[in-house]
């Protein structure tokens, strides 16, 4: 008689949303992996019999998208092409009960920090010892870190803290020790990234410690560029700054959501900051460190946001004239503070506010990039496409930044740095050759 041989498992893991996210599957990756289960990460081979899909719930565009990427693989669970289709994640954490109901054809659902959960599912038992083994789905050459998980701010149009709960810091030893391990692996650059990293420490070691922490991964051997995501503009420890000029690998770049300038805005949106004292920040900054991006995220379309407004918007940015701007419209979700007020600003409305502020935007972007004509930058590649190289400098991150074109016919190793000479400038974008 001829035995039937059992098909092995194979997972392949869907992320949505943001770089938080993404680490995530990195680690819930690491950890199929340890128990000898096959995962990918979001493949195109078909050849897989079991989906997990890493939710995001942050705002209705990224709901719609974890919604609808859920149902196709639902779909093809119907079809007879998966046999499991898992889903864990923030939209997960927010809407279980709704989602469970409506779509039961999910076989499970996981919140944000149900690893141990989802790792039972597959007779699997969760390794603590393998702190920072993750199955990167970044290039190799960069790594995210998630130094704390969670916010305690209580920003009115924000629901973050509902999906992710309390600011948690990770310890100093632990996020050394992962960032070790990354540079042993041939990560070059570490993007360190929470909610809100100037909180970090303040819940472990009753200060604000990310100095320290700054201190200790830029010694580790390999690690060339630290960058910094998501820093809180109210009571901003400026001892981060002072690490940051002393320290070379430490990039001289500062992701600092502002959401407005409108003082009435910032009050509504609960802030904790007005315009004026955002402006001294800004000024502080520049000083302490000088010819540092700063990138800034704005929102439009809050309830009760006026014209006037956005025209106080639109000043803000030619005077500050930052590097880099991203702009969300308004999102208005339940069980946040703001979901109380009147949702009045339509959302064709929300859209032309954010074109119209992001084209003062893209004319300083130009403006910007033209003054680097003729400079030799520091550029990591990243990856070829299209015949030509693309690279970043220290003063873009990943995939929301400006890229460095180079045209050139060496072969260059993507994860290597090169000086490139300016060449041409665009809107967002530089192009160069090898010097």
């Amino acid at each position: 008689m001829k035995s039937k041989t059992l098909k092995k498992d194979k997972v392949n893991i869907i992320t949505l949303g943001c770089s938080k996210n993404m680490v995530d599957s990195e680690v819930l990756s690491g950890q199929l992996l340890a128990n000898e289960i096959d995962v990918v990460h979001e493949s195109g081979k078909k050849d897989h019999n079991i989906v997990i899909v890493n939710t995001c719930g942050f705002i209705d565009k990224a709901k719609e998208e974890s919604i609808n990427t859920i149902l196709e693989q639902v779909n093809l669970k119907q079809k007879g092409r998966l046999d499991k289709v898992y889903v864990t994640g923030c939209l997960s954490q927010r809407y279980r009960e709704d989602l469970e109901q409506t779509i039961p054809e999910v076989d499970a659902w996981f919140g944000t920090m149900e690893l141990p959960l989802i790792l039972k599912k597959f007779e699997a038992d969760y390794k603590s010892e393998l702190l920072g083994e993750r199955l990167l789905a970044t290039p190799s050459h960069y790594a995210y870190l998630k130094i704390a998980e969670g916010c305690n701010r209580t920003c009115a149009f924000c629901a973050i803290p509902l999906m992710r709960g309390q600011h948690t810091s990770r310890s100093i030893e632990d996020l050394v020790k992962e960032a070790e391990s990354l540079a042993r692996r041939g990560v070059k650059e570490i993007l360190l990234i929470a909610q809100e990293l100037t909180y970090y420490g303040l819940d472990l070691y009753k200060k604000r410690m990310l100095p320290d922490l700054l201190k200790r991964l830029s010694d580790i051997p390999g690690i060339e560029w630290i960058r910094l995501h998501y820093a809180y503009p109210h009571k901003f420890p400026m001892e981060i700054l002072e690490v940051m000029q002393e320290r070379d690998n430490i990039c001289k770049y500062l992701d600092m959501p502002l959401q407005h300038a409108a003082d009435n805005m910032l009050k509504a949106m609960r802030r904790n900051i007005t315009r004026a004292e955002m402006e001294d920040l800004i000024v502080n900054i520049r000083q302490t460190v000088p010819g540092i991006c700063i990138r800034t995220t704005l929102i439009t379309g809050f309830p009760g946001e006026t014209l006037e407004d956005v025209e106080e918007l639109k000043g803000f940015l030619e005077r500050q004239r930052f590097d880099r701007v991203g702009i969300f419209t308004y999102s208005h979700e339940e069980n946040t503070s703001a979901y109380g007020l009147v949702d009045d600003v339509p959302a064709d409305e929300k859209q032309r506010r954010a074109e119209d502020i992001m084209a003062v935007q893209q004319e300083i972007s130009y403006e910007k990039n033209q003054e680097k004509l003729g400079q030799t930058l520091k550029v990591l590649v990243d990856k070829k496409e299209a015949g030509r190289y693309l690279g970043r400098t220290e003063f873009d991150s990943v995939e929301v930044d400006n890229e460095v074109i180079i045209q050139t016919d060496k072969k260059l190793q993507p994860g290597n740095f090169y000086n490139v000479k300016i060449t041409r400038a665009y809107d967002y974008d530089l192009e160069g050759e090898l010097v």
